[in-house]
């Protein structure tokens, strides 16, 4: 029996890196897609082809799109300083890239379809990145819905199934699994800063540093204490 095709937006964070790692523990045949949209933390594209490696993805494509044009963020804007005073649950944070969601999983629909895959799966999720608008529910829905009607696969009925299957869970949770998957965690890169180590004062380093501190993975927690 053929294996199901899927195609996984690969970051190179430990969110995607598990996503993706949980849809090959089901035997799926996963084909990855990266993107260099011009973020300042381009060492993700390096933790994103180790963990292609590690996972036995012998497809995996990385596409240049420029967002950092216009900026508009943190990521893709370096004349904006990143946040480093913590997560505020109330405020969007600079770090969140207007449109980055909705254009990357245009293209993977793209690339599922061509490929027959069946899924696309994301790594988004709700908890632990600040409230990001293309990050919730609510914008998970409205695209499958948007998804089904843009493509002729679709609207055979046969359209790419957005999956997140990480997008409810708490950043600790994802740890475990990551752990229970064996992925090695240690080259999955999560900084939102361009430097050679990790800073452990941005927002996703606290939110990383964090979760290894509660399950007892003190020795991948760089930088001060949270």
């Amino acid at each position: 029996m053929a294996r199901t095709t899927t195609i996984a937006l690969l970051s190179g964070g430990l969110d995607s890196s598990t996503a993706a790692a949980m849809a090959i523990e089901a035997g799926e045949n996963v084909i990855g897609l990266s993107f260099n949209y011009g973020q300042r933390h381009q060492k993700e594209l390096d933790a994103a082809n180790k963990i292609s490696q590690f996972l036995g993805i012998s497809e995996h494509h990385t596409i240049n799109i420029d967002l950092s044009l216009w900026g508009g963020s943190s990521l893709t804007d370096t004349k904006q300083e990143i946040p480093t005073s913590g997560v505020n649950p109330n405020v969007i944070p600079n770090t969140y890239v207007p449109g980055r969601n909705t254009v990357f999983i245009a293209i993977g629909l793209s690339l599922a379809e061509a490929k027959g895959a069946k899924k696309l799966i994301l790594g988004i999720n709700a908890l632990d990145y600040s409230g990001y608008p293309d990050c919730r529910p609510d914008y998970l829905k409205a695209y499958q819905n948007l998804a089904n009607l843009s493509s002729k696969a679709g609207r055979k009925g046969q359209g790419a199934i957005l999956w997140a299957p990480l997008i409810n869970w708490n950043k600790k949770d994802i740890v475990n699994e990551a752990l229970r998957l064996n992925i090695p965690i240690e080259d999955t890169w999560s900084c939102y800063k361009g430097e050679i180590e990790p800073c452990g004062i941005c927002d996703s380093c606290r939110i990383r540093n964090n979760a290894l501190t509660q399950v007892g993975r003190n020795d991948l927690c760089r930088g001060p204490e949270l």
